[in-house]
């Protein structure tokens, strides 16, 4: 069966690099919003309630990291490296991200566009859902650093970056080095990260063009996925010492 599963990854590229993003924004799609108290209804018909984000959100690291366990064959075809410059640009990386977040523009243009909270984040606060239950807000804790850190970095950074910006350049995107770019990959190095960020355009176009520019500096991915666990991982402990979970 795995090599039957190899042989495919060998005939179809793109598997490896579109199955475990897909899978992330599928499952993540069932997410809850914080529910609104002047709103008649809290909930899409397709989501759960609020309070069982953490279920939802374990569900989607579950399933994301059988299927990077599947992708796994391809993300070892890269050297394994890390530059100091990775680290500069993940902690450059969050403050920028914070920055830029708490100018708030995103939230007044869809405001004026009739579109209140479009694109804010679950925002689950464990403190304030289980004010007794220490156990369970730390479990939640460690899973949500694992998600932040361990595996929307690698996923997003080999899709977008591994896949999606070669794939614009030619038929053939697999025979592309990485890091080589032309207009089109840069155009869709950002504007991809905008609209899966919709609540933090600025910040994404922002962030997301820093981090091509070390892909094209040090043509190492695993230079991008470290800059960008970096950055997760501030933002992660920002948030603990804020309190301000509309980042998260």
């Amino acid at each position: 069966m795995w090599n039957r599963w190899q042989d495919l990854l060998r005939e179809q590229k793109w598997v490896a690099y579109v199955l475990p993003m897909a899978v992330y924004m599928i499952v993540g799609s069932f997410e809850p919003t914080p529910p609104d108290p002047d709103a008649a209804e809290t909930a899409s018909s397709w989501q759960v309630s609020y309070d069982n984000y953490p279920w939802i959100y374990a569900a989607k690291l579950a399933l994301t990291g059988v299927a990077m366990v599947l992708a796994w064959p391809v993300y070892r075809e890269f050297p394994c490296r890390v530059s100091g410059l990775a680290v500069v640009v993940g902690v450059v990386g969050v403050v920028l991200w914070i920055g830029l977040c708490q100018l708030r523009l995103e939230e007044r243009l869809w405001a004026l566009l009739g579109y209140a909270d479009f694109g804010a984040r679950p925002a689950f606060n464990p403190w304030e859902q289980w004010p007794d239950r220490q156990g369970q807000v730390l479990a939640y804790l460690v899973l949500r650093f694992c998600g932040l850190v361990a595996i929307v970095p690698i996923i997003e950074e080999f899709f977008l970056r591994g896949f999606l910006m070669r794939f614009v350049m030619r038929p053939d995107w697999w025979e592309v080095p990485f890091g080589s770019v032309n207009r089109m990959a840069l155009v869709v190095g950002t504007v991809f990260p905008m609209l899966t960020h919709p609540g933090e355009l600025l910040a994404a176009a922002a962030w997301f063009s820093m981090v091509t520019w070390l892909m094209v500096r040090t043509r190492n991915i695993w230079d991008c996925v470290t800059a960008h666990a970096i950055t997760n991982g501030l933002l992660g402990a920002y948030v603990l010492a804020t309190g301000e979970w509309r980042f998260l």
